[in-house]
């Protein structure tokens, strides 16, 4: 097992160099050049020659890659033009808020797919399994500002039952020394702080869940009706083993491999995709932050952002080869 983790990780290394070939491209290849797209309409042909004196775009493209490329190993990504200060301490600041959202959005759609996939391949054919896969379909083509919108008018505006944006009420007094707030609520033994972080996180977590909610129940259910029809089943089956046993060790178990794969990849996705729902929401996290990045050109912020991103989202693929590697020993072998 050791010796398969360190294989992933050897191979992390030319997929993040990869990354910072791209990024890099990505930027000279701007409209007019990064100077360009950070003065916009005060771009002047002095200032543009100044702009790129100072983040030094006057030398060889070589010397340029190193340099950027040592920056982001230190994770000096400048300081952001919106507030001024360093983007990587904005970013610290507000990425707490983005993970809990992923991760509460993650268990809301395993939670829930799972168990509806299982079901519906478990009454396959039937119109319970019908209703589940056109939710499902409907999951996944409505998009998420759409529904974010819709929740937050239904249960906030109308009925009042959630608060209608931010991540905790405005006069509350409630410490946060993790910037996890349902989590800092614990920690320091306020439960009425981590009811009120937890209520404003409901409807951005549903709204961010609802299309990896689809995804994991249509593989749910296509995993499990392979699984089923498998003959080491029906020879459990036929032995007259229990039901439950046959659910969790032969059916579950082996179903849950490209199930496993889904939702790292749908964890990735949670954390790139929380831009439009934190917008909805004035949840202050780095997706937000970022929207108001593109908005007002904040050219340090966007790339700052774009690298973080992708490499979690090669980390937690990582990390999903390791599980997939404990669940079944042959990707280990192999």
């Amino acid at each position: 097992m050791l010796r398969f983790v360190f294989r992933r990780l050897l191979q992390l290394v030319p997929i993040l160099l990869g990354l910072s070939i791209l990024l890099f491209a990505w930027v000279r290849a701007l409209p007019g050049g990064p100077a360009q797209a950070l003065l916009g309409e005060r771009a002047t042909p002095e200032a543009v020659e100044q702009i790129e004196a100072q983040l030094g775009l006057d030398r060889p493209l070589w010397e340029q890659y190193v340099q950027f490329l040592g920056r982001a190993v230190r994770l000096d990504f400048g300081a952001s033009l919106q507030t001024g200060q360093p983007v990587i301490e904005e970013m610290a600041r507000r990425f707490p808020a983005t993970i809990e959202l992923a991760i509460a959005a993650l268990l809301i759609a395993v939670t829930v797919g799972i168990p509806l996939g299982y079901l519906a391949a478990r009454r396959y054919g039937t119109w319970l399994d019908s209703v589940l896969v056109s939710a499902s379909l409907l999951g996944v083509t409505v998009p998420i500002f759409f529904l974010a919108y819709l929740l937050k008018l239904v249960f906030a505006v109308q009925l009042g039952w959630l608060p209608t944006a931010g991540r905790s009420d405005p006069r509350a007094r409630a410490e946060h020394p993790t910037g996890f707030y349902v989590l800092d609520g614990i920690v320091t033994g306020d439960p009425a702080a981590s009811w009120d972080a937890l209520t404003h996180l409901i409807l951005p977590a549903v709204a961010l869940a609802s299309i990896p909610l689809a995804v994991i129940v249509r593989m749910t259910r296509a995993s499990v009706l392979t699984v089923l029809h498998e003959d080491h089943v029906r020879t459990a089956e036929a032995k007259g083993l229990l039901a439950g046993t046959i659910v969790r060790h032969h059916v579950l178990r082996n179903s849950m491999l490209p199930v496993t794969t889904v939702i790292g990849l749908q964890m990735g996705v949670l954390l790139a995709g929380a831009v439009l729902t934190e917008t909805v929401f004035a949840f202050s996290g780095v997706g937000k932050f970022m929207a108001d990045g593109i908005v007002q050109r904040d050219f340090p912020t966007i790339q700052g952002f774009i690298l973080v991103i992708a490499v979690s989202y090669v980390l937690v693929n990582m990390i999903v080869d390791i599980v997939y590697g404990l669940l079944d020993p042959r990707v280990r072998v192999s």
